[in-house]
């Protein structure tokens, strides 16, 4: 008996050892290299445990010489082909740094693969290649995520919180949100990022999508998923010498049954922007600067609070996609296809109703 009592301590204490034994990394390729957010993902894999990169694929020799001279990225890291790359090596994950117009192509070249797929955002340039985004994620059963910035900032889960728990301003009735800065090319940006950016085709637009996108992701995240009834849009071109072909200047006023949506898209900003106010029946909350929050409910004074730091897989989107892949957490809020189809479907909508100066209805089945 007690030989048998030590053998099953030692299995216990065996159990447990290989239970806090680390997993091994998610081994992670880099699609792409013409968004100028590669330039900053890149760097945040560094020193991880979690995920590795195993590679990168840009077949434009000139542009991954200045990564890889930026970077001090190993040139054997470099491919010309996603079929080269996982030649030379196993992935199980891809972020896409391509153009949106893109974002379709490789999906349904690594969703058949099992690769997890993480993207910049807008998912897609349109309801079309959204659709078959979607489709072909299903059909091989692989993650695919979008990568909104605003996802990982805790002063929006903060605004999350305060319209759905007990306590708060209660369910949305009217969100101002204000997005954007004072313009892709007046910032700095690359030419190999401006020239897809300010392109109709490879964009879908210019800052109604560009920003436009964290607007309509926000409100549907708001709004638990919901589409709007209506879309109605009005883009500008205030700066046509620069921006000759897409609209620098968006405002999308989205209609709920109980609710309204205002997004203020612009690349005309005198600073860079990311704010919004949400009103329910008893208050307000209006995100601030450096993680700050002001909160009023009724004719009350007006406190302040700092957003508390995000945790766990939702700390940040190497995280998330860590626990993505390896099927820890299933894909939710902002930065799931499930939000960004609706996100898609509003800018088809917003860009339509530009056009020709009407307000959009949405189909009430989908």
């Amino acid at each position: 008996m007690k030989n048998i009592l030590i053998a099953g301590v030692a299995a216990l204490a065996l159990n447990a050892a290989h239970a806090q034994e680390p997993k091994p990394p998610v081994r992670l390729a880099i699609i792409g290299l013409v968004h100028d957010h590669a330039g900053g993902f890149i760097p945040q894999l560094a020193g991880r445990a979690d995920i590795q990169l195993a590679g990168i694929v840009e077949p434009d020799h000139a542009l991954a010489a200045r990564y890889a001279a930026g970077l001090h990225l190993d040139a054997g890291l470099f491919h010309d082909t996603l079929d080269d790359l996982l030649a030379h090596t196993n992935v199980q994950a891809v972020a896409l740094f391509t153009s949106p117009y893109d974002h379709r192509r490789m999906v349904e070249m690594c969703a058949p693969r099992g690769l997890a797929i993480i993207m910049e955002k807008p998912l897609a340039v349109n309801m079309e290649a959204a659709r078959a985004i979607a489709g072909a994620s299903k059909e091989h059963n692989v993650p695919v995520i979008v990568n909104c910035f605003s996802t990982w900032d805790p002063v929006n889960q903060a605004v999350y919180d305060a319209v759905h728990q007990a306590g708060g301003v209660g369910p949305v009735r009217r969100m101002i949100g204000c997005f954007g800065h004072g313009g892709p090319k007046e910032l700095g940006c690359s030419e190999d990022f401006l020239k897809w950016l300010t392109d109709p085709k490879l964009n879908g637009g210019g800052a109604v999508v560009d920003f436009g996108c964290y607007g309509a992701d926000l409100m549907t995240w708001l709004m638990d998923g919901q589409a709007p009834l209506s879309v109605f849009a009005v883009t500008l071109q205030i700066k046509p010498e620069v921006y000759p072909k897409v609209d620098d200047d968006a405002t999308i006023v989205l209609t709920y049954p109980n609710a309204v949506g205002v997004i203020q898209a612009s690349w005309n900003w005198p600073y860079s922007r990311s704010d919004m106010q949400v009103y329910g029946p008893s208050g307000v909350v209006q995100t601030g600067s450096r993680g700050t929050l002001r909160v009023r409910q009724g004719e009350g004074r007006e406190a302040v609070r700092q957003a508390p730091p995000l945790q766990g897989p939702a700390a940040d989107e190497l995280s998330y996609l860590v626990a993505v892949t390896r099927r820890e957490i299933q894909p939710s809020g902002p930065s799931s296809l499930a939000m960004n189809l609706v996100v898609t479907e509003i800018l088809d909508a917003a860009r339509e109703s530009a056009r020709t100066g009407r307000r959009i209805d949405l189909p009430a089945n989908r």
